[in-house]
């Protein structure tokens, strides 16, 4: 009997105390995040951070506790992530221009540890990594072209 890796995504979210100025941002995001487990035996995993950068600064972050994704269904569950731009981004001519047109492009990074347990007697170590990209509409507050790997 084979045992998939487990997929971890980004599926969705919501927005509030939306801040953008020309050169920074300061918004809270409520994702939805999923974990599909496509095999016949629940997939435990452990407690992580998923990390969401502009560009290759980091800018915020969230923690998700373990828990199970049971066989052949997806796990869904929200996070509260306060995304910043940190003062160095202050002079980043790319942010002002990215904010000018209305996209802030963001990039969701993880990995998850867990084992998938099949007919109670054997156990299989899995490791998913979560690589997200996706684009925040400044005017619509709205998350849009997300896209996974």
């Amino acid at each position: 009997m084979k045992v998939k890796n487990p997929k971890f995504r980004v599926r969705s979210a919501t927005f509030e105390n939306f801040n953008v100025s020309n050169s920074s941002f300061n918004m809270t995001m409520n994702a939805q995040l999923g974990v599909k487990n496509p095999n016949f035996g629940p997939y435990k995993f452990r407690n992580t951070t998923v990390k969401f950068y502009y560009k290759e600064t980091l800018v915020g972050t969230a923690i998700v506790s373990k828990s199970k994704a049971g066989l052949k269904t997806t796990k869904k569950f929200d996070v509260k992530v306060d995304l910043i731009a940190p003062i160095s981004l202050a002079s980043d001519a790319q942010l002002a221009s990215d904010i000018s047109i209305g996209l802030l492009p963001l990039r969701s990074q993880s990995e998850l540890s867990g084992k998938v347990e099949l007919m109670l007697i054997m156990k299989k170590k899995k490791t998913t990594q979560m690589n997200c990209t996706m684009n925040v509409n400044i005017k619509s507050q709205q998350l849009q072209d997300v896209m996974c790997k």
